[in-house]
């Protein structure tokens, strides 16, 4: 079958599924259906390609499973594939014992003829590390959690011992390893599909017709509009009560609220509106402690702020206790540094900027720009738990310094795929974004936005590249010291701060917000919405 025939088949597929239900059946689906409505679309249906928060929700707990995973009570690693591993005594050697029972979806587009094995943890891991993979550059060859950990040096191999045992040789020890093993962008992925898709030349549709072990399978995506799942018939774990999963991308946030209100959504992301829901009797409102940041970025490869004296001119500048009030309504922390004071690598000691108009002066003259200048200010089409309303905080930002002479020009007309498309080829000068950990060790947030290798595949949108901060953080992994660790760590933190590549704005909470028919657990403080267990009355 050709590429063409291919995807005209799956179209098919689509138009029956949308268009095949009689009323009675509809009516079921609609008892035993959730409808999320969700703030934007996917970029991808694989997440090891990409790490927005959006993408992340709508694949990695949904479609696929890791190796191991966090326990969303207390963020420690327990098993998921892999029912136990070992770590030899210097760190350099870890290996995976899988279980023999986890099953891959059967779709209208695939039919496995076996359950997972070492085969498909290799090609999962091989895809993104080696660079000869037959797979490595479909969808563009970038793999940015990977490459920002940097586990393309990390580790050596990965080794089938057996069917159902799988070693990882590492260069060397690292003490976020399994942290990162867990993390949202390690998930397995099917090597019988993968070669069932090569027979029919049509290798990209991996990633947008996707096949995974997760507690839900994919039936359709109507591109900008909505996502139907089904429960995984096969699931190794307890399987959905749900006769469907429906993502409703819905961008705004006053669209969202309105189909609470009517009935037409079950749960809504990242809602507004607080009290008007508590106070409606068949609504719940709910949040969860997050591992976030939400920053004001600066494209450091650009002029003005390729001088640090004008970033460091602005962050005295920016009011945040205003921003904090306005945009978060109260609901998050001042950010007096990357790292939340959730984590143990929080240094007390790091006092916020000062907002100072005066010395905010003095430091742009002193750069040589006492009349200011104009720039652009890139605010993010969309609302996520790190920031809830980026137009708003550009506008207050856009306040902020015109009390400096420096003119803002807005850019949010962007569509949000589109948007971090064009801000990971650098075409800001600066930029309003934010982070929502992986996991819960440090140098998820480190490595990932600030390191020199995150600059290059594009999740540091600075691109700020400092070899003395590299340094520290690569030293931070090569021991399981924790003090010695959060010694380090406090040196980044302290050179960011003197750097200014970015200004840690706030770390949030995140919210959303549901009818009361429906029940379990949601949200995650690290990992996003998992849909998993959870029913409907």
């Amino acid at each position: 079958m050709s590429y063409s025939k291919f995807s005209y088949f799956l179209s098919l597929i689509a138009f029956s599924t949308l268009f095949g239900c009689d009323t009675n059946e509809t009516l079921l689906l609609s008892e035993k259906s959730i409808i999320y409505c969700s703030e934007g679309a996917p970029e991808s249906f694989n997440p090891q390609l990409v790490t927005s928060g959006t993408t992340i929700d709508a694949t990695s707990n949904q479609l696929y499973n890791r190796l191991i995973e966090f326990d969303p009570n207390d963020n420690s690693i327990i098993p998921a594939i892999a029912k136990s591993w070992h770590v030899t005594r210097d760190g350099k050697m870890v290996t995976f014992y899988l279980r023999k029972d986890v099953n891959f979806h059967q779709t209208a587009y695939f039919i496995p003829t076996r359950a997972l094995n070492a085969d498909d943890v290799l090609f999962s891991f091989n895809r993104m590390l080696d660079p000869v993979n037959e797979y490595h550059e479909v969808s563009g060859g970038k793999y940015p959690f990977f490459q920002n950990a940097q586990l393309d040096d990390l580790i050596e191999s990965v080794e089938k011992i057996n069917d159902h045992t799988v070693r990882f040789k590492l260069s060397q020890p690292d003490s976020s390893f399994l942290a990162n093993i867990g993390g949202n962008s390690a998930v397995i992925l099917s090597k019988e599909y993968s070669e069932h898709l090569i027979e029919l030349n049509a290798m990209q549709e991996i990633d947008m017709f996707p096949i995974g072990t997760g507690p839900f399978k994919f039936k359709q995506y109507s591109s900008g509009a909505f996502i139907r799942f089904e429960p995984h018939s096969k699931y190794w774990q307890e399987q959905s009560q749900l006769k469907q999963l429906v993502y409703d991308i819905t961008p705004r946030d006053t669209g969202r609220l309105t189909k609470l209100l009517a009935g037409e959504c079950d749960v809504i992301a990242y809602p507004i509106a607080h009290e008007k829901i508590k106070q409606h009797p068949g609504l719940a409102l709910e949040s969860v402690t997050s591992f976030n940041v939400g920053y004001f970025g600066f494209n450091t490869t650009k002029p003005p702020f390729d001088n640090p004296l004008v970033r460091k001119a602005i962050s005295y500048a920016i009011n945040k206790q205003a921003i904090l009030e306005t945009v978060y309504t109260g609901q998050a922390d001042i950010a007096n540094g990357l790292i939340p004071n959730s984590s143990w690598a929080y240094d007390d000691t790091i006092e916020s900027q000062e907002y100072s108009i005066s010395k905010a002066q003095s430091l742009l003259a002193q750069a040589g720009y006492p009349d200011g200048f104009v720039m652009d200010l890139w605010a993010m089409p969309v609302q996520r738990a790190y920031n809830p309303d980026a137009v708003t905080m550009a506008k207050l930002i856009q306040a902020d310094l015109q009390k400096i002479s420096i003119k803002v020009d807005i850019v949010s007309d962007y569509e949000w795929s589109t948007f971090l498309r064009k801000i990971s080829e650098g075409e800001h000068q600066s930029v309003l974004l934010g982070w929502s950990a992986d996991h819960p060790d440090p140098d998820n947030f480190f490595s990932t936005l600030l390191s020199c290798v995150s600059s290059v595949t594009g999740s540091n949108r600075t691109f700020w590249c400092n070899q003395d901060f590299d340094q520290l953080i690569q030293s931070a992994l090569q021991t399981d010291n924790i003090n010695s660790r959060k010694a380090l760590y406090s040196k980044a933190l302290k050179l960011i701060n003197e750097e200014v590549p970015l200004i840690p704005i706030a770390h949030s909470k995140r919210y959303q917000a549901r009818a009361n028919s429906v029940n379990g657990k949601l949200l995650r403080s690290i990992g996003g919405i998992d849909f998993n267990g959870v029913t409907k009355n």
